[in-house]
């Protein structure tokens, strides 16, 4: 199976050929797997080099000019470092664009720290007007990816090495899809955190939720997924900050007593980076750490 970030490149440049509105900005990362589309496109693909504020600043300013930017680099440098330039080129002047990242939390460790971004999403929900996608597989990032093209808004797409075994519908409204109903609990798997939490929670008597949009956040989805119960226990399992959705999960829930408990990855720094599986384990995100934290919250 081809990972999310070699469908990304398939597929972006599939979309240069077919809409002239785009336009790709790259830093350097990936560039060599868009050498034909800058071959075919040369006055709409451009590398500013190792330069993360100019990559964010020239893709706003390509949307001033009214087109649609693409705009690509590991998470840690198209949110982190570039910040101010995604708060005020896109969010205070108004304009649309796709950033799309790779990396995630520790997809490469042996790069350290600086290209690791757990905190990515957390620092997104500071801003007002973000579409945020999170898919858990390369056939639901090439469909979100398609769809934030095609529109006007601001999206973030975060891409994983991590993927579930298959992919499902997402896309349209963007809600939370139930894979599994039960009563004594809800929880909710973000991205390629499902296989995991559907292993963690084999024999348990709960609701799965799988989200791959997480910003709007599915708050209508959450309340019928509770449905009538006078308590709710919510879980939410994600592939960043542990708490990222909490206060949104809160929000939703506040007519009704209820408990929440964000699992994800731990704010402390694993300084022996190992790999991936590794900072899984470690974070209590694989499927054995996730059924003695889920079951020890619901009492089971």
């Amino acid at each position: 199976m081809d990972t999310m970030r070699d469908r990304f490149i398939a597929t972006t440049t599939r979309l240069l050929d077919e809409d002239p509105r785009l336009a790709l900005v790259l830093a350097e990362i990936s560039r060599d797997g868009f050498d034909r589309a800058e071959r075919d496109h040369p006055d709409r693909v451009v590398n500013v080099g190792i330069r993360e504020q100019l990559l964010v600043g020239a893709g706003a300013g390509m949307a001033l000019t009214g087109m649609r930017p693409i705009v690509h680099t590991f998470a840690s440098f198209l949110v982190e470092r570039p910040f101010e330039q995604v708060k005020l080129d896109f969010g205070h002047q108004g304009v649309g664009g796709v950033l799309v990242s790779a990396g995630a939390s520790y997809d490469w460790p042996a790069g350290g720290f600086t290209h690791m971004a757990p905190g990515d999403v957390a620092l997104m929900d500071t801003l007002d007007g973000w579409t945020v996608h999170v898919p858990g597989h390369p056939d639901e990032a090439e469909t979100l990816l398609r769809e934030a093209a095609a529109g006007d808004g601001r999206v973030y797409v975060r891409l994983s090495l991590q993927s579930n075994d298959r992919g499902r519908p997402v896309g349209g409204t963007g809600g939370f899809t139930t894979v599994r109903e039960g009563a004594d609990g809800v929880v909710v798997a973000v991205g390629p955190m499902l296989d995991n939490v559907l292993a963690a929670t084999e024999g348990l008597d709960v609701t799965v939720l799988y989200a791959t949009t997480v910003r709007p956040f599915d708050a209508q989805g959450l309340r019928r997924a509770v449905g009538d119960r006078t308590t709710a226990d919510v879980v939410i399992v994600e592939p960043y900050l542990a708490g990222t959705s909490t206060g949104a999960a809160n929000d939703a829930l506040a007519v009704l007593p209820h408990r929440i408990l964000g699992l994800g990855v731990a704010r402390e720094e694993l300084r022996r980076y190992g790999q991936m599986d590794e900072h899984l384990a470690a974070h209590g995100l694989d499927p054995q750490g996730l059924r003695q934290r889920i079951g020890g919250f619901l009492g089971r």
